[in-house]
């Protein structure tokens, strides 16, 4: 969004996608502030002014967030029964095998004494069924039984196997449910949650179909991860393995430093706002951040070095160079967009060169993106690789995009004049083409700029003129898009 006209943002954002920008110049380039006269609006003798400095701008995204552990477990039992003991509590960390509680064991051994005996008569009945049926297969070849008793002999033999190895199951079966009555845990971590006292009786996670008792809650705190949510925008600026800066409201003066892991596929919508999961992991050996801290998270998105820096208030969008004009004083005749772009003069050259020196009404509509956008170009004009001034800035190639500024000369003269500008925060917007070390901009008030500008729509309307397409004059034809902040 673009307030009033200027390269700003709106500050409002939904929940957890609160966007901030912020700038560090180096500290001898600090731009001063020259003020040329304290007049109001409309006298160009009481326009502010302010220089074209080189420096640094860092352009940072901000969110907030929610510590959450990366593993979390539930620990639950196989066994039913009545706990005996709890050897940990809420709090404690410990290793995996760890020993954390005891359930009351009588049943299975019960269990366990019954399978062992199971397991000795099948053996014996094994032996009895075999000999048996060798008995039978001598009588059968005498022809003193017949063979429907031989076969009879034979299933009981068959018969008695089977129940040994159903023995032999359930014996197994019993070791296990006797190492199940001691719980351990699975892992190394810190007990998170304990929902369970000495002498309560459990449900069995493998007998319940509801999963039975959740007996504690761990995780492995080393590692740790943020969730918080971007926007469809922040997509196209934020990858992952890009750096983070996570800030904790516990620890007001220091900075973790984390990575973003993972960009989740499926969006979510609150507020009306499409969202996307973001994972920022982090290593939290030193056991400072807890799972449920409320964080801010900031990645950088922009980076800029050695480059024309200007304030924000002096750049205005091309639709609303006219009424910029107005609240500085100067006759609005005197900005013609259309010579600007058609190669007249210092401007028209520059633009002229980008291919052609024909720019056409379509490609003049275009809409500002929100500061520090990458990777988008939008109605023609310079690659996103040309800097112009800005060749020390460092980093990938970055858009631009164009707007105009007011420079005053050494007579206090004011002259409009198209410039490309790259990234820009909330304070201070990179120019890319068009200014020079040293040069002044005007300082134009947002108030000012609104007031002119609506009073520059009710005259074009009074004069029965469409301020949003042709039939004006000639310095409207040029751009033909709406006046309105976009």
């Amino acid at each position: 969004m673009i307030a009033g006209g200027f390269l700003n943002e709106e500050r409002g954002k939904p929940m957890a996608t609160i966007r901030m920008m912020k700038i560090r110049l180096t500290t001898f380039l600090l731009p001063v502030l020259a003020a040329c006269g304290t007049g109001e609006a409309g006298d160009p003798s009481g326009v502010q002014s302010t220089s074209v400095l080189r420096g640094d701008l860092i352009v940072t995204a901000e969110a907030d967030g929610t510590v959450e552990p990366v593993l979390k477990v539930e620990v639950t039992s196989k066994a039913s029964g009545e706990i005996l003991r709890l050897y940990v509590d809420t709090g404690d960390r410990v290793e995996t095998g760890a020993l954390l509680a005891e359930i009351d064991p009588r049943d299975v051994r019960n269990f366990a004494d019954q399978a062992n005996a199971d397991i000795e008569v099948a053996r014996a009945r094994i032996d009895i069924a075999e000999a048996q049926a060798e008995r039978s297969k001598k009588l059968l070849d005498l022809g003193v039984i017949s063979a429907q008793e031989h076969e009879s002999r034979t299933l009981e033999f068959a018969n008695a196997q089977a129940a040994l190895i159903k023995a032999q199951t359930n014996v197994q079966l019993a070791q296990l449910r006797l190492r199940d009555v001691t719980i351990r845990a699975p892992m190394a971590g810190t007990i998170l949650e304990k929902n369970v006292e000495e002498g309560q009786v459990i449900q069995s996670s493998s007998q319940n179909v509801s999963s039975g008792t959740t007996l504690l809650v761990m995780a492995d705190l080393d590692v740790i991860q943020v969730r918080t949510f971007v926007t469809e925008r922040d997509l196209g600026e934020i990858m992952e393995g890009m750096t983070t800066s996570v800030r904790v409201d516990a620890y007001p003066d220091r900075t973790f430093v984390g990575v973003v892991d993972q960009i989740e596929p499926q969006a979510v919508v609150q507020q009306n706002v499409t969202l996307f999961p973001l994972i920022v992991r982090l290593d939290n050996s030193s056991r400072l951040l807890r799972p449920g801290m409320n964080t801010t998270v900031e990645i950088q998105t922009g980076e800029a070095r050695g480059v024309l820096l200007i304030p924000n208030s002096s750049v205005v969008l091309p639709q609303d160079a006219e009424p910029a004009a107005l609240a500085l004083g100067l006759d609005a005749d005197a900005v013609d967009m259309e010579g600007m772009f058609a190669g007249g003069g210092r401007v028209g050259s520059m633009f002229a060169s980008e291919g052609g020196g024909d720019v056409s009404q379509n490609s003049f509509r275009m809409p500002f993106g929100r500061p520090g956008r990458r990777g988008e170009m939008r109605g023609g004009g310079f690659g996103s690789g040309q800097h112009g001034q800005g060749e020390h800035a460092s980093g990938p190639a970055r858009a631009t995009k164009r707007a105009v500024v007011f420079v005053v000369g050494e007579g206090g003269s004011i002259e409009p004049r198209m410039v490309m500008i790259g990234l820009t925060d909330w304070d201070r917007t990179e120019v890319v083409s068009g200014l020079e070390e040293g040069d002044r901009v005007a300082l134009i008030g947002l108030a000012q700029l609104q007031i002119q500008r609506e009073e520059f729509l009710e005259r074009m309307r009074a004069r029965g003129s469409n301020p949003f397409g042709g039939g004006m004059r000639g310095g409207m034809r040029g751009y033909g898009g709406g006046m309105g902040g976009h």
